[in-house]
């Protein structure tokens, strides 16, 4: 089993940007698809970003796309979500997830524990 751990989260305004980190320790990490889930308040997990484990495809969220950019570095077992152009609406707590390719929570077995991205207008 993988253990992820995300960072890099906090409070940025409008229009700024974020980095999220995802540490990965246990199982090879790169053996794993590897995505980034976002959750607000009162509303389910939904799908952000996804990367395979060569990093050659990625796959993202029509709300993101062109914003936000997935990333990885097996060599350092860690994982990355570039957040640009950030909106109120991005607020959210964002978890890093790893398992299968796809776009539901139930692609995905494991889970860091999150990092809460606020965005004020």
């Amino acid at each position: 089993q993988v253990q992820l751990a995300e960072s890099g989260g906090g409070l940025v305004q409008a229009g700024g940007s974020l980095r999220l980190s995802c540490a990965a320790a246990g199982r090879t990490f790169s053996y794993y698809v590897m995505a980034w889930f976002s959750q607000a308040p009162g509303k389910e997990r939904e799908f952000v970003a996804a990367i395979t484990w060569s990093g050659g495809i990625t796959l993202y969220a029509d709300s993101v796309k062109g914003r936000f950019t997935i990333s990885r570095d097996n060599a350092k077992n860690t994982g990355y979500l570039q957040m640009n152009s950030l909106k109120p609406e991005d607020t959210a707590v964002y978890y890093c997830a790893a398992g299968g390719w796809g776009t539901g929570v139930s692609n995905y077995y494991a889970w860091g524990q999150g990092t809460q991205v606020t965005v004020s207008s």
